[in-house]
Formats: C-alpha cells, sequence, structure tokens
C-alpha cells in the first residue's frame, strides 16, 4: 500500500495497560509534576516531596521556571529554533518514547516535564504539519506509557490535545505521502490503548467522538488496507461499546455514510459503517430505535438531519443485519396505516425492498407486518398498488415460497381499473416466469391469459409477448424440461385464439408471434418447419382454424398487392385511378390504425409508381416462386430504399414494414414443402420422433396432410415437384380415410401441370382417382371427381368412365353401397351439366325417386334423441337423406333447410321458392335440436357473407333471439354484424353497387323481418302481450345492429318502411283480415321499437324506400292506414318491462304447412352477463344488453343432446351495488316491485325429449303454477296456463301441422326496453369502514366485484359490446373450462 509499518515496533510489546473500563474507571492524574521541582546540582533534580536520581543530562528551564529533561543528545526545543531543528529534535524524543514501556518508572518520572511540554500551546498549535504529527505521535505513545493514569490534569487540556490528534489522523487519507506511515502508527498506537476512552469522563467528549468519527470517515478509501480499517473499527468500536451511549450526533456520523448520496461517493467509509455496525449491534440497537421512534412516531424530524432519510436508512440497515431493527418493524406497520398517501407509498417502497430482498426471512419472521402490507396491494391510492405490483416480481424470484400469499392480491390487481397496474401484473408474473417458471403457478400464468383480453391494447400486446416468450424458452427450447414445456403448452392454442379477434392490431401481433416465437422464421428449414410440422400436430381444432385463416388472410393481402402492381403496368385512365384507389384502400384496413395507413399506402403508391425497381423487387416478394431467402432480401432492400437517415423515427417506413411483413412468405417456399413432405414420409415410415414430440403417429401423419392442404390453398406453385408427388400417391394408398382425402385435395389444388409436366405422376394418379370416385368414401369420391375435372384436359373421357358404370350398378338393395355413387353421380353432373344432364335425368327419375326415396327398406331402433353422429346414423338414411328415429328426422330437416338454402342461391331457382317456403326454411333456425340450429346457422352465415343468398334471408337470423342457449345468440348476433359491414363495405367500393341496393343494402332487411315476423307460427293473436313482446325481442334483435350508427340517415329510412308496409297488404295473403292485422300490428311493433331507440328517426328520410313485390303488394290509391294496431297500454308494457302475467312465450303454435317440432326450454338464467350497460354502442342499447341478466344459477336439469345440453335453470337475481349515473335495463329496474320475479323459478315443457327433469331435484318454484305440456301438431293440445283462458278457444279447433321450435325462455317482460330507464337508487347495506380505514384500502365490497372487475370500470374487460363478449369468452378466455368447444359453436372468424 506504499508503506511498511514493520518500521515502527509492535505496541503490543509495550502496552500492558490501556485505558478501558476495567484499568481506567476513574482519572486519576500524577500529581507529582504540579510539585516545584528543586536543581540540586550535579546533574539532579529533586521536588520539594521527594528526590531522584537521574542520569546526567542537559536540564532545559521551562518558561515556568521547572527544569525539563530532553533525551540524550536532543536540545532544548524552543520557538527560537526553526522547523527543521525542531523537527529534527522531535524525531529524537519520538524515538525516545517509543522505545520507552509503561515499567520504565524511572524514565517515565523523567520525562514527565517534557510530557507536559509537549502539550504545549507552541505544540499544539504549530502550523507545521510535521510538527504537529511528531508531537501527536509523542502524545500517543505518551498515553501508552503512562497508562491507566494520563499525566494531564486539566478537562480542558485534554480536550485540546485529544482534538489536537484527531485533526493529525487526517494524514491518513494520502497513503503515498512520506509520513503515511507515521499517520498509521499514530492510529495504530491509539487503537491498540483505546486511548480516547480517556474522554469518556471529560463533560463536553462527545465534540471529541464526532470529530474522531468524522475524520476516520471522511479519510478511509480505497487505498487503505486491510489493517487500516481494522484499527479505526478498534478504536470507534470501543468508543462505542464502553461508552454510556451513543448521542444522536454522533449516531449521525455513522448513519450519514449509509445514505445512497454518501454511499456512493465513498464506498469505503459505508462498508467501514457496514462493519462497526455490525460490531456493535447490542450497544448501538436502541439507540437505533430512539431514533426511528422520534422520527417515525412521535413526528420529531428535527432530532436529526436525516430524518428525510429514515428509509433509506431501515432499508440499509436491515441489509446490515436486521436485529439492527428488532424494534422499528412494529412502527413501520403503524406508518402503512397513515392516512398520508405518499407516506404510505414511501412506507411501501421500502418495505417491497425488506421483504423482497434475497437473504430476507423477514416475511416468516413478522407475519403480522407481512399481512398488513399485502393489504396495500388493495390501497386506494393508485401509486400505492402499482408499487406493491412492482415488488410482486422481486419478490416471487427471491421467496417462492410467498407465491401462495401473493397469488390472491394479484389477481384482484389483474382486474385493476388502471391500466398500468394491470400491465404490471403481467410484467410482474412474465419476469418471473423468464427466471424460472416454478417460480409462478397454473393460476398465475391464467391471469396473463385473462389479460390477452384487456380492453387496453397496451395490456393485451404485452400479455400476448410475455407468454410468446415463455412459450419459445421452455417449448421451443426446452429448457426446463418436458414438465415445463406441459405446464405453458396451452399458450401456443391461447395465442392463435386472439386472431378471432376483430381488431387489426391483435391480428398482426399474432402474426408477428407466429413468425417470431412459434415457428421462428430465422431457423434452418428443415429446423422450421419440423417446428411448424409438430406444432400443427398438436393444436386444438380452433387454434388451427385461426392458422389456417392467418395464412387466408396474408395470401389475400398478396393477392391485393399483385392486383395493384398490375394496375401500374395499366394505362392512365379514370377507370384505372378509380381501381386503384379502391385496392388502396383495401390494403390500408390490413395495416394498424387504417386511418393514418391510408395516407401511408397512398405514399407509397407514388413511391412504386416512380420507382421501377423497387416495383419490381415487390414483385419478386410477391410472386409465387419467391423462396423464403429473397424474401429477406427484398424486404430489406426495400426498407433500405425507402429509409430516411435524417429521420430516425419513420412511421411511413414502419407502415411499409407492416405491410412487407404481412405479405412475405417467410416459413413456406419449394424448399419448406420438401422439407414437410420428408417429415411425414418419416412418420408413415415410423422413424420420425413423434412420441418425443408428444404427438402419436397417426395424428403427425392426418396432421400433416391437413397442413399441406391448407399450404396448398396459399402456396399451390410450391408444391410442383415429383418427389413431393410421389409421398402424396403413398398417402392416397393408407387405409386412413381423412389422410386419403387430404391428399386428393392437394393434388386438386396443385396439380394443374402434372398433365405436362410428370407424366409419370398423372398415368399413376388416375387410375386411384377413378377407384375413389366409385369405392372410397363420400368425401374422397366428391374430392376424386373435382380433381380429375380440374387437372386433366381429357376430363369428359374421365368422367364418362366413372359415370357410365356407376349409373348402371346402382342397387337400392344395398344401401350402405349407395352413398359414394350417388355423390360421385351428382358431382359429375354438377361439373358437366351438358354432358351428363339427360343420364342423370333418367338416372334420378327412374331410381332415385322410384326405388330409393319412396320405399322404405329398413327400420332403426328408437333411441329417443334428436341427433345422432354420423357413424350412427343408418346408411338408408345417409344415402336418400327416411327414417322415423328422431335424430334421423333431426338430419332430414337440416337437410331439407339447406337443400331450400342451396337453390335460393340459383338465380333462376330463387325465384321460384314461394313465401311459404322461405318461411319453413327459415324456421329451422328455431329448430328442436341444438345441432340443427347450430350447423343451419353456419351454413346461413357462410353464404350470405359470401353474398351467394338474397337479402330476405338475413332476416333469417331475427328469430334466434328465440334460441335458448346464449352462445348461439351471440353467434347469430355476430354473423349479423359481420355480415352487414360487408354489405356496407362493398357498397362503398363498388360504385356500381348503388343500382341493386334493393339486395345489398343492410336496411333492405327490415321489411322482409316484418313479413318473416307476422307469419311466424307463434304469433296468433295480435293483441296478445306475450306474443307482442316476443316479436319485439326478435324485432330489436336485428335492429340493435342496424342501428348502431346512422348512417344516411338510416334511422328515419327505417321508420319510413315500416309505415310504407301499412299501406301495402300481404302478397301472401291479400284478402285475409287477420293476416293483414298481424302485418300492421308487427310494424306498429317495429315503429315502437325504433321510436324508443332514436330520436333521430324523425327526420326526413333520405330516399323513399322500395318494397319487394314477392311480400307486398303495391299501395292501392286512396288507401290510408293510420290506425294504431298495438293500444297505449300495450306500448307501455312493452317499453316499461313490467311483469308478464304467465310463465312461457309462444305457447301456441298456429297453422303452417310444416312438420311439427317440439318445444326448448330458456329461462332468465341461460344468460348470465351484466345487467349494467357501458361503452355501449348506441345509446338504446342499454336494452339489449339487459337481458343478460346477473344471476345465481343452479342446474336443475340437462337435455340428451350431451355435446350441447340445454339446461333447465333456476335463477335467482344477484345483489347489485348501486352504481349512479349508469343505465341499465328497466326490467332490472323493477325488479324489486314484484315479489314473484324474486323468486327462484323453473321454467319447464312436456313433449320435448332433450329436456328431462332429473327426479332426485324438486322444482325450484314450488309455489308457482305448474306449465302444461306443449304437444306436437296433430295431437291434443296443451292445458292451458293460470290466467290464459283466453287460449282455450284456440285449443278447441281441430288439430293442425305446426312446427316444432326451441321455446323462448321466461325472462322479465322489458328484456329488450329502451336504454332511457333510469335504476333506482338501491339502499346500500354495507357497512361503513372504520374512520381510520376508509381512506385507506380499496375495499371490494364497493370496488371491486365478485370477479374482481371493476363495476366503476370496464378498463379490464375486454373491448367489445356485452352482447358480443359471451362469443369472446368462447373464443379465449381462460376462465371457461370448455373455451374450446364453444369456438365451434360460434362458427366462422370475423376477419
Amino acid at each position: 500500500m506504499g508503506f511498511d509499518v514493520t518500521k515502527f515496533p509492535s505496541q503490543a510489546t509495550h502496552m500492558d495497560t490501556t485505558y478501558d473500563d476495567a484499568n481506567y474507571c476513574n482519572l486519576k492524574v500524577l500529581q507529582t509534576h504540579e510539585r516545584p521541582v528543586e536543581d540540586c546540582g550535579e546533574g539532579k533534580f529533586i521536588t520539594s516531596s521527594a528526590r531522584m536520581d537521574f542520569p546526567a543530562t542537559q536540564p532545559k528551564p521551562a518558561a515556568d521556571g521547572k527544569i525539563i529533561y530532553y533525551p540524550p543528545g536532543v536540545k532544548e526545543i524552543t520557538d527560537k529554533i526553526t522547523n527543521d531543528e525542531v523537527v529534527k529534535r522531535l524525531k529524537m524524543v519520538v524515538k525516545t518514547f517509543m522505545d520507552m514501556d509503561q515499567d520504565s518508572e524511572d524514565e517515565k518520572q523523567q520525562y514527565l516535564p517534557l510530557a507536559l511540554h509537549l502539550a504545549s500551546e507552541f505544540f499544539l498549535r504549530n502550523p507545521n504539519k510535521d510538527v504537529r504529527l511528531l508531537v501527536a505521535c509523542c502524545l500517543a505513545d505518551i498515553f501508552r506509557i503512562y497508562a491507566p493514569e494520563a499525566p494531564y490534569t486539566s478537562h480542558d487540556k485534554l480536550k485540546d490535545i485529544f482534538l489536537f490528534i484527531t485533526r493529525q489522523l487526517k494524514g491518513l487519507e494520502d497513503t503515498k505521502s512520506p509520513q503515511f506511515n507515521r499517520y498509521f502508527y499514530l492510529l495504530e498506537n491509539l487503537a491498540w490503548v483505546k486511548s480516547y476512552n480517556i474522554c469518556f469522563e471529560l463533560e463536553d467528549c462527545n465534540e471529541i467522538f464526532i470529530q474522531l468519527f468524522r475524520t476516520l470517515f471522511s479519510v478511509i478509501n480505497n487505498s487503505h488496507n486491510q489493517k487500516v480499517q481494522m484499527h479505526m473499527l478498534d478504536l470507534m468500536s470501543s468508543i462505542i461499546m464502553e461508552g454510556d451511549g451513543v448521542t444522536q450526533e454522533l449516531l449521525d456520523s455513522i448513519l450519514i455514510n449509509l445514505i445512497p448520496a454518501h454511499k456512493n461517493l465513498n464506498k469505503q467509509a459505508f462498508d467501514l459503517a457496514k462493519v462497526l455496525l455490525k460490531r456493535t449491534v447490542q450497544t448501538i440497537e436502541p439507540c437505533i430505535a430512539n431514533f426511528f421512534n422520534q422520527v417515525l412516531v412521535l413526528g420529531k424530524s428535527s432530532v436529526s438531519d436525516l430524518s428525510e432519510h429514515v428509509f433509506d436508512l431501515i432499508q440499509e440497515l436491515f441489509a446490515i443485519d436486521p436485529h439492527l431493527l428488532l424494534s422499528v418493524m412494529p412502527q413501520l406497520e403503524f406508518k402503512l396505516k397513515s392516512n398520508d398517501g405518499e407516506e404510505r407509498l414511501a412506507v411501501v417502497r421500502l418495505l417491497a425492498k425488506l421483504f423482497g430482498s434475497k437473504d430476507s426471512d423477514l416475511a416468516t419472521q413478522n407475519r403480522p407486518l407481512w399481512q398488513c402490507f399485502l393489504g396495500r396491494f388493495n390501497d386506494i391510492h393508485v401509486p400505492v398498488r402499482l408499487e406493491s405490483v412492482k415488488f410482486a416480481s422481486h419478490c416471487l424470484m427471491n421467496h417462492p415460497d410467498l407465491a401462495k400469499d401473493l397469488t390472491e392480491y394479484l389477481k384482484v390487481r389483474s382486474h385493476d381499473p388502471e391500466e398500468a397496474i394491470r400491465h404490471d401484473v403481467i410484467v410482474t408474473i412474465i419476469t418471473a416466469g423468464k427466471r424460472d417458471l416454478s417460480l409462478v403457478n397454473d393460476q398465475l400464468l391464467g391471469f396473463v391469459r385473462e389479460r390477452t383480453l384487456d380492453k387496453r391494447w397496451r395490456v393485451r400486446k404485452e400479455a400476448m409477448m410475455g407468454l410468446a416468450q415463455l412459450y419459445k424458452k421452455y417449448c421451443l427450447h426446452a429448457e426446463a424440461g418436458k414438465d415445463a414445456a406441459e405446464k405453458v403448452s396451452w399458450i401456443k392454442d391461447k395465442l392463435l385464439h386472439i386472431y378471432y379477434q376483430n381488431s387489426i392490431d391483435d391480428k398482426l401481433l399474432v402474426e408477428k408471434i407466429f413468425a417470431q416465437y412459434l415457428v421462428p422464421h430465422n431457423l434452418e428449414t428443415e429446423e422450421r418447419m419440423k417446428c411448424l410440422y409438430y406444432l400443427y400436430a398438436s393444436l386444438d381444432p380452433n387454434a388451427v382454424k385461426a392458422l389456417n385463416e392467418m395464412w387466408k388472410c396474408q395470401n389475400m393481402l398478396r393477392s391485393h398487392v399483385r392486383e395493384l402492381l398490375d394496375l401500374h403496368k395499366q394505362p392512365t385512365s379514370e377507370a384505372n385511378s378509380a381501381a386503384m384507389f379502391g385496392k388502396l384502400m383495401t390494403i390500408a384496413k390490413n395495416l394498424p390504425d387504417p386511418g393514418k395507413a391510408q395516407d401511408f399506402v397512398k405514399k407509397f403508391n407514388q413511391v412504386l409508381g416512380d420507382d421501377e425497381k423497387l416495383r419490381s423487387q415487390l414483385e419478386l416478394l410477391i410472386s409465387p416462386t419467391c423462396s423464403c431467402k429473397q424474401a429477406d432480401v427484398c424486404v430489406r432492400e426495400i426498407a433500405r430504399k425507402l429509409a430516411n437517415p435524417k429521420q430516425p423515427t419513420n412511421p411511413f417506413l414502419e407502415m411499409v414494414k407492416f405491410l412487407l411483413e404481412r405479405i412475405a412468405p417467410v416459413h413456406i417456399d419449394s424448399e419448406a414443402i420438401s422439407a414437410l413432405v420428408k417429415l411425414m414420409n418419416k412418420s408413415i415410415e415410423g422413424t420420425a420422433d413423434d412420441e418425443e414430440e408428444g404427438v402419436s403417429p397417426d395424428t403427425a401423419i392426418r396432421a400433416g396432410l391437413e397442413l399441406l392442404k391448407v399450404l396448398s390453398f396459399t402456396h399451390p406453385t410450391s408444391f410442383h415437384s415429383a418427389e413431393t408427388y410421389e409421398s402424396l400417391l403413398q398417402c392416397l394408398r393408407m387405409e386412413d380415410d381423412k389422410v386419403a382425402e387430404a391428399a386428393i385435395q392437394i393434388f386438386r389444388n396443385t396439380g394443374h401441370k402434372i398433365e405436362t409436366d410428370l407424366p409419370q405422376i398423372r398415368s399413376t394418379l388416375i387410375p386411384i382417382l377413378h377407384q375413389k370416385a366409385k369405392r372410397g368414401t363420400p368425401h374422397q369420391a366428391k374430392q376424386a371427381v373435382h380433381c380429375i375435372h380440374a387437372i386433366f384436359s381429357n376430363k369428359e373421357v374421365q368422367l364418362a368412365q366413372i359415370f357410365e358404370p356407376l349409373s348402371r350398378s346402382l342397387n337400392a338393395d344395398v344401401p350402405e353401397q349407395l352413398i359414394t355413387p350417388l355423390v360421385s353421380l351428382g358431382h359429375i353432373s354438377m361439373l358437366a351439366p351438358d354432358q351428363f344432364a339427360s343420364p342423370m335425368k333418367s338416372v334420378v327419375a327412374n331410381f332415385i325417386v322410384k326405388d330409393l326415396l319412396m320405399n322404405d327398406r329398413s327400420t332403426g331402433e328408437q333411441n329417443g334423441k334428436l341427433w345422432s353422429p354420423d357413424e350412427e346414423v343408418s346408411p338408408e338414411v345417409l344415402a336418400k337423406v327416411n327414417d322415423l328415429l328422431k335424430s334421423d328426422m333431426s338430419r332430414l330437416r337440416l337437410a331439407a333447410g339447406s337443400a331450400i338454402m342451396k337453390l335460393a342461391q340459383e338465380p333462376c331457382y330463387h325465384e321460384i321458392i314461394t313465401p311459404e317456403q322461405f318461411q319453413l326454411c327459415a324456421l329451422v333456425i328455431n329448430d328442436e335440436c341444438y345441432q340443427v340450429r347450430q350447423i343451419f346457422a353456419q351454413k346461413l352465415h357462410k353464404a350470405l357473407v359470401k353474398l351467394l343468398l338474397p337479402l330476405e334471408y338475413m332476416a333469417i337470423f331475427a328469430l334466434c333471439a328465440k334460441d335458448p342457449v346464449k352462445e348461439r345468440r351471440a353467434h347469430a348476433r355476430q354473423c349479423l354484424l359481420k355480415n352487414i359491414s360487408i354489405r356496407r363495405e362493398y357498397i362503398k367500393q363498388n360504385p356500381m353497387a348503388n343500382e341493386k341496393l334493393l339486395s345489398l343494402l343492410p336496411e333492405y332487411v327490415v321489411p322482409y323481418m316484418i313479413h318473416l315476423l307476422a307469419h311466424d307460427p307463434d304469433f296468433t293473436k295480435p293483441q296478445d302481450v306475450d306474443q307482442l313482446r316476443d316479436v319485439k325481442e326478435c324485432l330489436w334483435f336485428m335492429l340493435e345492429v342496424l342501428m348502431t350508427k346512422n348512417e344516411n340517415n338510416s334511422h328515419a329510412f327505417m321508420k319510413k318502411m315500416a309505415e310504407n308496409i301499412k299501406l301495402t297488404r300481404d302478397a301472401q295473403s291479400p284478402d285475409e283480415p287477420k293476416a293483414n292485422e298481424k302485418l300492421y300490428t308487427v310494424c306498429d311493433v317495429a315503429l315502437c321499437v325504433i321510436n324508443s331507440k332514436s330520436a333521430l328517426c324523425n327526420a326526413d328520410s333520405p330516399k323513399d324506400p322500395v318494397l319487394p313485390t314477392k311480400f307486398f303488394t303495391q299501395p292501392e290509391k286512396d288507401f290510408c292506414n293510420d290506425r294504431n294496431y298495438i293500444s297505449e297500454e300495450i306500448r307501455v308494457l312493452l317499453l316499461t318491462g313490467k311483469p308478464k302475467p304467465t310463465g312461457v312465450l309462444g305457447t301456441v303454435n298456429k297453422p303452417l304447412s310444416a312438420t311439427g317440432r317440439r318445444p326448448c326450454i330458456r329461462t332468465a338464467g341461460s344468460e348470465t352477463g351484466s345487467s349494467i350497460s357501458v361503452n355501449s354502442e348506441l345509446s338504446s342499447s342499454a336494452g339489449n344488453r339487459s337481458r343478460e341478466q346477473s344471476s345465481d344459477i343452479s342446474e336443475t336439469g340437462v337435455s340428451e343432446n350431451e355435446e350441447n345440453p340445454v339446461r333447465i335453470i333456476s335463477v335467482t337475481p344477484a345483489k347489485t351495488e348501486p352504481v349512479k349515473n349508469k343505465e341499465i335495463n328497466s326490467d332490472q329496474a323493477t325488479q324489486g316491485n314484484s315479489t314473484e320475479r324474486g323468486k327462484k323459478r323453473t321454467a319447464t315443457a312436456s313433449g320435448t325429449e332433450n329436456i328431462h327433469q332429473k327426479p332426485e331435484e324438486k322444482n325450484a318454484d314450488e309455489t308457482g303454477p305448474s306449465l302444461a305440456a306443449k304437444t306436437r301438431r296433430g295431437r291434443t293440445s296443451k292445458p292451458e296456463p293460470q290466467g290464459t283462458s283466453a287460449k282455450n278457444e284456440e285449443s278447441n279447433k281441430p288439430p293442425v301441422r305446426g312446427r316444432k321450435r326451441a321455446a323462448v325462455s321466461q325472462e322479465s317482460p322489458g328484456s329488450l326496453e329502451a336504454g332511457n330507464a333510469k335504476a333506482p337508487k338501491q339502499q346500500d347495506t354495507a357497512k361503513k369502514p372504520a374512520a381510520a380505514q376508509r381512506q385507506i384500502d380499496l375495499q371490494r365490497s364497493q370496488v371491486l366485484g365478485s370477479d374482481g372487475d371493476s363495476l366503476l370500470e370496464i378498463d379490464s374487460s375486454p373491448e367489445y359490446s356485452q352482447n358480443a363478449m359471451d362469443l369472446f369468452k368462447a373464443c379465449g378466455s381462460s376462465q371457461e373450462e370448455t373455451e374450446e368447444t364453444e369456438i365451434a359453436e360460434g362458427g366462422f372468424l370475423k376477419v
């Protein structure tokens, strides 16, 4: 360290006595030097009391007359000599004192005057630092030699001496100084002897100690060795431990070194204070406790300059030794309950560090403080809650044993109204999970899963990216083994489910996650395809659909860009500019923030027009032959050309990158398809790692073929290779029907060049396709026929070779062998009608009708089910799609409805479909069988969304308001939203569409809906309030979606249509008064709904609507229909939602030429959505959402339709907290007015085989009237419920044929009432919190809902309207166990 202390003798041999408590309790200074000293001559000096003999030395008379003996060779030291001479003489004195020990009594006595002389003002105030240093060393040795009794008696003199010595210790700072060894000797001497203990008897000793401590802490630095620090510690610890106590000023001199600012300036001083506190913990702890008590409890901040740093000090002291704060922790618990939010925040920050530090056991040692701290997660002050959440991450990582305590609090905060808090909950969990997955339990991961549906984009993005990172680390890289991979295996499905959301930001993020985390595009081709192969095989069906849709959307966007580039090649014209503008708008909708994207896309289009090289790069990027490596180069090159070095943040470039990332083929090219096929071959041969990847070989093969089938739609060119087709031919020979079917479809999609480029493949493929068309499964036969038609030039010959033998070999006595031939013959006739129309007509007339349909050859066993899977359906039924089994009848009804829809897609057939047949088709959506309703609705939506069906078929969705299953109603509403948006967008993008508004404009569905509801078999009495309420519910189901926006004054337009209908007659029954009365009544209900929901409907209609002549007659001249067909009383009942007099809607079916159908039951309990209208799309839409009542549900029965049971449930209205200034439904507002509605009740209907009451369960409403059975048409009418005797007249009529339908639930009458009804004030029965707590805690009973969602904020909920919530819940909510199956009910992706 630059000095050698060994040149000075060790003090251990010289010190037998020190100034410690044991040997120096009272200061007793020798008195002999105070007596007069006499000169006796001959070199002998004596005092007046004694005479002593000394060696002959030169006596030096002092100023006061006393004789001072100097060591041999040392002349007198006075102020008359130079400083150099003083230094020279003092060095000899120092040497003398250094060599003396405590046993040299003679020398001690001899040099006592010299010792006194060295303490004179001349030396203590000498300006020369060398002189002062030597004097200090002498004084230190004097204290050593004369211990335990110092030679100085004056307290003032002692104080001056020790302050003088303390000042000299500053020389320790410079270790490179020539005098440093002497400074070290001085420190060592003082530390060994404990010289400063003499000062305890001084009244103002504290001043000396403070100066000493400050000096030592200021001089310590990193150039000092361990010995220097040890001596400093010895010196200071002896003062602390042997004194009577530590004053606040002295404590401050130690603690100030722990403050972060000082700590950063002098790390060695911090370390010195740290060790000092550890060494003196028992002594100094009461002093520390007293300090914090003064500041924290008594609020006396003036006691110390460190009062404002108490929390920093507590943190450092706790890290040094928790025992230093034994008495301080209870004071912190007191501070946690302070009324000052900022003070609570400071304490929370402190405790977060204490509890979260790695080696801390504070949570287990001080449980009351831990529980009090956890309470701050619910603090009313937002920054406090935020700080608590941030702490959880460190706590989870450092103390996994506390995860259980934190889980419940994080759950509540994951639903916090504040976006930042929900965001930090995700960051907390993901950060811990990335450190070690075992730190986060499934429940914590579930919170992140929920937040992927958060309303705020920032929260959703953080949740999705966090889950993606976990998946890549633990599943893709398998960093923690199979158990960890299994724990997060659900992430891939959940992330892909997000693609079902409407937000373009969500979709783009899913695509980014897929390309970077699920299947990283930067992997080598073989590794990338292996990742995709096994990912696809392990996805759930809904995730597979989402992934397929993602590729479809990307491919569609590529086609849009390709069409845009084609427009650039055409000559400039007005038509070309209009087409280009439309294409740019379409592309902009596929980018984030479509509003801003339009401007950027226009700018990009201009750049493309000016830069031919850029166009060529873009053409290469979207060409079918572009490889993944080429795509990467193209993207970089285009980005480089558009970059602006002077503009670091370039929004235009970012938007172009988004576009390029979506259209670039970063995963699939010819090489990738070849790698996929090789993987599938390995699975077929049994040499793949299927089992290690967690899938069976059969699953891998089937999934691989399905993957290839999907890719054959989006990347058909990449399949064109002999190797790929050879592998597909091998799949065609496999016994798995699904595999062969997928392989045929791949050939159909990609084999356009097989005939010319690969003749060997062609010659092998033809006989296989012929065999599949004749003896394969029906699906294989269909695909084989289409494949032949698509890829072979001599398709007429090929199809004839299949048609002729099949038509000759038809045998109705063997129905098992009929299905495939009939499918093949049908599709051949459809694909080549000119060639096969005549022979097919003969087959239909002579065989299908006469021999097959009109003759029953088998009778099935009655199983009582409404639906059976395909494998349980008899071959004969499958062949002629007629049996008497109930499940077969369900299939026939579905087939009939689907057939009418199929015919309606052809204009020539649509014209001959009568209104009665249309109404029969519409009633299928209310079928008693769940699967019939589900499949029919999906087929209807699919045809409507492609604009294949006429507009009147969209009116069928209005009947979905009567569906007993909430998910079906939610799906129908989403279908309506999708269809309406597509039609409106189509009109905007196609100017020529204005000529066909009658068939495209969504508002024109209103007259079709009114006519359909007027002919509803359940609508038999135009003045029956229950039936009118049923009609109103159906009307509002459609009108709510149409009235979301008042585009072009559409509200007034719809009102005008309803008014105009009253000026016409029903074209179906123009001369029947009752039919017209029902029509006009439905019009009045529609007008009532429109008027109550919109204040804008009274404006002038922009145009006079045109009514369809197929359903309405032309208005007659001088015909005026100003009659109100619903009374004012009924109108009030419809709008105010008073209780119904009976328990069942639509209990009587009326004549209609249709097979009867049995009713299902829907009760109010089947809906459990919120009754509060928040963020409604329409000011009046609260009325519709009011159908979703909050209630406690108990199941009392399920149907035999086990896949999707319709439950009979009893309902207990849920208690709601009072929420001011919120609109709620009117039936809830009046809920307290009816004692009948406050009870549990169960609606039942006899005669429906798919609903059974459990025998062991009692009816929840034992006091209510029992509901009579509803029979099929043609059978005895059901008894009437109480209060409905007016229906007896109808029941006396002859039985007629009607329809079986899913009966509507017993809901409160105001389920669709105006949103203007305000909630009545309710009494808050919750006790008010105590005064000391009311400003502190967030009371969950007042602020948070039962699930943690805020009733005052909707931010924590997904950004969708209430009715849409259920479908999206089915798509992705982690709270539902059945989320994956519910998507299938939901139907189609909304892309």
